[in-house]
C-alpha cells in the first residue's frame, strides 16, 4: 500500500552567541520603542504648536512615556543584562519593584509572595522572564500570582496567570520544552532565553493550564 511519507521535523540551529545577543537586543529596542516615540511626538507638538492645551498635552504625554521608558529600560537591564558580575546576587525585592514597575497597569496587577531574600541573579533573570511568559497569557488583564517551589538554594518559582480567557501559546510551550523546530527570531527569544536561564540554573521551565489559570513553572 503506498502513501505520501511524513517527512520528519527538520531541525534548526540554535542561535550562536552573537546572533542570541543581536536577538535579545532587537526584544528589548522593541520594547523601547513605543515610550521613545511617544517622547519625540510630543516634543514635535511642543516645537510646533503654540497652543496652551496642546503644550499641556504634549508635557503630560512626555512625561508618562519617559517613566514607562524608565521602566522598560530598569527591567531589561536586569531581565537580560549582565545586572552586576558573574555569581553577583540579587534582592528579590528590587526584582518586586521592576516587575511592578513595568509589567502592572490598570489592567495587570502582580501578587508577590516571596520573601526579601539575596538570589543568585540568574533565578532572578529567569524569575523576571518567567512574568513576561505569564503576562502574555492574560492579554486583557488579570493578576500574576508569583509563589516560591521549595526553599533555601533550590528555590524555584511558581507565576499562575490568572484573567478573562487566560490561554497558553504553542510556540511559546514548545520554546519552553525544547521541542519547537522553527527559526529563533525576535519573537521567540524571549521563551528561548527563558529556557537557558532555567538550564544555568538547573531547572526546567514549562507553561501549562490548571483549569481557568494559566501557570509558568520552574523548579
Amino acid at each position: 500500500m503506498s502513501g505520501t511519507p511524513i517527512s520528519a521535523p527538520v531541525s534548526v540551529p540554535a542561535p550562536d552567541a552573537l546572533e542570541l545577543a543581536a536577538l535579545l537586543c532587537s526584544r528589548v529596542c522593541h520594547d523601547l520603542i513605543s515610550p521613545v516615540g511617544a517622547i519625540v511626538n510630543g516634543l514635535e507638538v511642543l516645537d510646533d504648536s503654540p497652543k496652551q492645551e496642546d503644550r499641556e498635552f504634549a508635557l503630560d504625554l512626555i512625561r508618562k512615556s519617559a517613566r514607562t521608558a524608565s521602566a522598560r529600560l530598569q527591567f531589561c537591564r536586569l531581565a537580560f543584562g549582565a545586572a552586576g558580575s558573574a555569581g553577583a546576587q540579587i534582592d528579590l525585592g528590587d526584582a518586586q519593584n521592576m516587575a511592578r514597575g513595568h509589567l502592572e497597569d490598570d489592567k495587570t496587577k502582580i501578587a508577590w509572595n516571596l520573601p526579601r531574600i539575596l538570589l543568585p541573579k540568574n533565578k532572578v533573570k529567569l524569575l523576571l522572564n518567567m512574568l513576561v511568559i505569564a503576562q502574555q497569557t492574560i492579554p486583557r488583564g488579570g493578576v500574576l500570582t508569583v509563589d516560591a517551589v521549595g526553599e533555601g538554594e533550590a528555590m524555584g518559582f511558581r507565576v499562575a496567570a490568572s484573567g478573562l480567557n487566560a490561554r497558553t501559546q504553542t510556540n511559546i510551550v514548545d520554546m519552553l520544552s525544547g521541542a519547537h523546530s522553527g527559526a529563533i527570531d525576535a519573537h521567540a527569544v524571549q521563551p528561548y532565553y527563558t529556557r537557558l536561564l532555567a538550564q544555568a540554573c538547573g531547572f526546567s521551565v514549562s507553561l501549562a493550564p490548571e483549569g481557568d489559570i494559566v501557570v509558568v513553572n520552574a523548579s
